[in-house]
């Protein structure tokens, strides 16, 4: 079965090629084992169970959380010549009985359901029936209350195990944390699961994190200078969601709304619009995407604080499906997390509302922070970017210098220490603001803060530069905060002892707030670019968009747009040369061949054909400032360290995770920068662990690596391993 999978591949699906980690997750489903799949959205994950489908004798049942998902794949699916079905409350009557007869009879080859529905006491006994061989389970992260999107009727799958015996099982989603791909394991009671984990990084995906002003302006803008793009637009509430589509649409834009109170045929209408390209842009809260398979969204915008780090990862993957560049921006104001936290308050579960919080507090976190924002995603998932520029998000591709904010900072501190020591009580960082500004307010005046010898002393600096110094001082640990809404401040045994010392404070520059209109407008050039006859492009989507109506099915169903992109680009003229477009198997030549030939044959009787060089790499973007070729986050870290405190002393004082503190240290160590011992981070014996599984894996890439070890070891400890490694290397 395996030695048939590419031939498979080429004439149903058009490709030539697996992506990473496909086969071998293939060839362990067809062994018989069970599989856990982590791969990126975009990362062909449907491929993985679709495939091995048509291998197989009998039918795959794959659990999908959301109807729109399944109709999706299932058109999509068709299109190719594949035989599958789905089963589910949008089925009923006649229609419903011609698919179980079609499944009695052997004449499908995948079967789409809900988790509700498969457990029912007779859909199990249908299954039984129905020669199911095999068994997928999508969106994998619902069954873990660790993850961003718990649905409880997950838990019950595992009783499909002793229902249909010996059966494999597939778990695949987009992000999991370690925690999550465990709890996955444990609750769908997986047997020895071949672990793939693939790399989390987008690089097809720039990522720009600017601040909320004027929401509506903002995002109108940006749309406005991609006329003929579709993108998606999340807010937090449905009024918003509402309020913002009416604004675009005021302004000429194509748009419509998306969230879960509005009526279910709105709903549906809404969301069928936008996935035939009748409506460019959607606004929608987080209701809507997880069911969406268009590959061409070509940006994404958060214009609401994204409630946590994987929500966020897994929305803006929705972009680029394709693997064409696309945007990813967010609006940030950090009073979306204030009014989040809010919310909590209002939760009973206590333990629930704790970790929604902690998740709140690492998403601002995310958003406020100066390093690599490519980088900061793959270190939550426990993966290093390598290098120290990824060349397309705005922290890369606009380089901040770092400088001495020794003077300011004692300033700040200095303010925070009068206030208390004055008034008994902590204030938040905006009345610490006001007081360095000279202010005159009710409050300063009620609570005698005017009369402080801090009052004033930061006249001659904006406030808004006050606040962004504020944020990183607390960031780095000179600075704690409330732990309730207030968010109020006091000095840190750290900040206090370099308010005494006048320590020596490095920080990054962080430049004057840029227009939201600016944010994502440059075309870099990343990964995935394709050059063609830009012309020839926009016929061939006219084409498209006529033959998916008269068929009832989205555009991207009859082609992708990469599959156009190629065919503007190698203008193929008979059916030999339109096959090797990717995205062209037999049945698609043998449905719409004939059409696109013959556009591209009219386009050249009156256009020139033009040629393209081989697609170049992008030159590399210039690296951030630094010192030593340590960033200032990294040489606080260091600081620290040197002062005697542990990895996870560093990682509470300065509010970030334990990974990101240890890739500081890893990298002083691997430069020659930090004098260390290896048994400082780890044992003699757990040295010999990794030597052993980096012999066969290596350890550039952590994932692998650690995976290998069974998650024994630490991704700390593998990081310190590799640097060690690297330093004998120099």
């Amino acid at each position: 079965m395996q030695d048939s999978l590419p031939t498979l591949l080429k004439k149903t699906f058009g490709y030539d090629a697996f992506r990473p980690l496909q086969r071998e997750i293939m060839e362990a489903t067809l062994a018989g084992r069970d599989v856990v799949s982590i791969l990126p959205t975009g990362a062909g994950k449907s491929l993985c169970f679709q495939l091995p489908a048509l291998a197989r004798e009998g039918v795959t049942l794959v659990i999908s959380p959301l109807i729109a998902l399944m109709k999706d794949q299932v058109d999509t699916l068709t299109a190719n010549g594949v035989a599958a079905t789905f089963l589910n409350s949008s089925i009923q009557g006649s229609e419903s009985a011609r698919r179980r007869s079609g499944l009695e009879n052997g004449h499908y080859k995948l079967l789409y359901a809900a988790p509700e529905r498969v457990m029912t006491t007779g859909f199990i006994d249908d299954l039984q029936r129905w020669n199911v061989c095999a068994i997928a389970v999508d969106e994998a992260h619902c069954i873990s209350e660790w993850g961003h999107d718990f649905r409880p009727e997950y838990r019950q799958l595992a009783a499909l195990r002793e229902k249909l015996p010996g059966i494999p099982f597939m778990a695949l989603t987009a992000t999991a944390t370690e925690r999550v791909r465990g709890d996955i394991i444990k609750q769908l009671h997986l047997r020895e699961p071949a672990v793939f984990l693939a790399s989390f990084n987008r690089p097809n995906l720039g990522y720009t994190i600017v601040p909320k002003s004027k929401q509506a302006r903002q995002v109108f803008e940006f749309v406005r200078q991609r006329p003929e793009e579709a993108g998606i637009v999340y807010v937090q509430s449905r009024r918003s969601a509402e309020s913002l589509a009416a604004a675009l649409a005021a302004e000429g834009v194509k748009a419509v709304a998306y969230h879960a109170g509005l009526e279910p045929a709105d709903r549906a209408r809404n969301q069928d619009a936008f996935i035939r390209d009748e409506a460019r842009v959607v606004c929608a809260t987080i209701a809507f995407g997880m069911g969406i398979d268009k590959p061409d969204v070509r940006y994404v915008i958060h214009a609401d604080l994204p409630k946590n780090i994987e929500g966020y990862y897994q929305e803006t993957g929705r972009a680029g499906r394709d693997g064409l560049p696309s945007e990813c921006v967010l609006l940030y104001s950090r009073g979306d997390l204030v009014r989040n936290l809010k919310f909590l308050d209002e939760m009973t579960d206590a333990k629930a509302a704790e970790i929604a919080a902690r998740q709140m507090r690492q998403m601002a976190d995310f958003a406020e922070g100066t390093d690599c924002r490519r980088a900061a995603l793959l270190d939550y998932f426990g993966e290093q970017l390598p290098g120290d520029n990824c060349g397309g998000c705005d922290i890369c591709l606009q380089p901040r210098e770092t400088w001495d904010a020794t003077t300011q900072a004692q300033k700040l501190l200095s303010c925070v220490f009068r206030i208390k020591q004055k008034s008994g009580f902590s204030t938040g960082l905006n009345h610490v603001v006001e007081v360095l500004a000279g202010a005159n307010t009710e409050k300063i005046r009620k609570w005698y803060h005017d009369q402080l010898s801090t009052y004033g002393i930061g006249r001659d600096t904006p406030r808004e530069e006050w606040t962004v110094l504020g944020r990183q001082l607390i960031r780095m640990g000179y600075i704690d905060t409330s732990t309730d809404n207030f968010q109020t401040l006091s000095l840190s045994k750290q900040g206090l002892a370099a308010l005494m010392n006048r320590t020596p404070i490095t920080l990054v520059r962080s430049p004057v707030v840029a227009a939201a209109k600016e944010a994502g407008t440059g075309r870099v050039a990343r990964a995935g670019s394709v050059a063609c006859d830009e012309g020839l492009f926009v016929q061939l989507r006219a084409l498209r968009k006529r033959l998916a109506d008269a068929a009832g099915v989205p555009p991207y169903v009859v082609f992708g747009d990469i599959s156009l992109r190629h065919m503007a680009r190698g203008y193929p003229r008979n059916d030999r040369e339109f096959l090797s477009v990717p995205g062209v198997g037999a049945q698609k030549l043998a449905s719409y061949g004939a059409d696109f030939l013959r556009e591209i044959s009219a386009w050249l009787g009156t256009h020139e054909r033009l040629t393209f060089a081989e697609e170049a790499a992008p030159p590399p973007a210039p690296k951030m400032k630094s010192e030593n070729g340590m960033n200032a986050s990294a040489l606080e870290t260091l600081r620290q360290f040197a002062e005697g405190k542990a990895i996870v002393q560093i990682a509470e004082a300065r509010a970030m995770s334990r990974g990101t503190i240890a890739q500081h240290l890893a990298l002083a160590i691997a430069s020659g920068k930090l004098e260390a011992s290896a048994r400082d981070f780890y044992t003699m014996e757990e040295e010999a662990a990794i030597r052993a599984a980096a012999a066969e894996h290596g350890y550039e890439r952590l994932g692998p690596l650690h995976e290998a070890l069974g998650g024994a070891i630490t991704y700390e400890k593998l990081h310190m391993f590799r640097a060690f490694e690297q330093r004998e290397r120099r």
